[in-house]
């Protein structure tokens, strides 16, 4: 199966607050999609392994994504190493798509910026011929480089290249977002607080993708950096 976005997340549910609007619409606009989140969320002061892969699993439903793994990389202590790199440069070549969507550029937590490090240069590394890599199945892979990479923002303010309309998905994002119920505001947990176990956090969830709508102009959106200077070839394509 080929994909036209593949959406990578450090832990389980940080796609889903950086982007799962976008991939909500995309999916309701035709397009495949999947997520590949790099570790399993281990060190996670709430909840379990067990319990955030179920949680994964409601919102892959709710997203309606075509897939979702986990690469099962150390929470807290993976690297951006060759071990890594060849990892995800080999999803990269196996899913082969278009976009791929990765963490936020710098970030509260340091494996959001090490994903994004590790994301980028496996999908400059997953272009270059002389890297071989394996299929599952033991085949060699084509290079494959995705033709844009947009980095979604989290828990920092960061002013974005782009902003992605999610009008008429952001309650998808949000019942996304809440099927991960051990990690966010439950009026009835009993479980440690964390920072993001607030009504506020939660809260600022949907007036961030407000508020970045009020500034395209729409009822919501999401926001996305990117290292390389977006580019089109007709000026429509600018026009909402």
């Amino acid at each position: 199966m080929t994909l036209d976005i593949l959406a990578f997340g450090a832990h389980p549910d940080d796609v889903e607050l950086g982007c799962a609007g976008t991939l909500a619409r995309s999916v309701s606009q035709g397009k495949t999609a999947g997520i590949i989140d790099l570790t399993q969320g281990e060190m996670g002061t709430r909840g379990s392994v067990a319990l955030r892969k179920e949680e994964a699993a409601k919102s892959k439903a709710i997203l309606k994504v075509n897939i979702r793994e986990n690469l099962a990389f150390r929470d807290g202590f993976f690297i951006n190493d060759e071990v890594h790199q060849r990892a995800v440069i080999q999803k990269i070549r196996t899913y082969r798509p278009e976009v791929v969507f990765c963490n936020a550029v710098h970030d509260r937590h340091i494996d959001h910026g090490k994903g994004n490090r590790l994301v980028n240069d496996a999908c400059f590394l997953s272009g270059l011929t002389k890297v071989k890599t394996q299929s599952e199945s033991g085949e060699n892979q084509e290079a494959w480089r995705p033709k844009l990479v947009l980095e979604y923002i989290q828990w920092n303010e960061i002013e974005p290249d782009i902003v992605f309309d999610i009008s008429g998905f952001l309650e998808t994002k949000l019942k996304a977002v809440k099927a991960f119920s051990s990690q966010f505001y439950n009026p009835n947990g009993v479980e440690e607080s964390t920072p993001i176990t607030s009504l506020n956090f939660l809260e600022s969830v949907a007036y961030r993708a407000h508020n970045l709508g009020r500034l395209i102009g729409t009822e919501a959106g999401e926001g996305f950096t990117s290292r390389q200077p977006l580019s089109v070839n007709n000026l429509n394509s600018l026009i909402r």
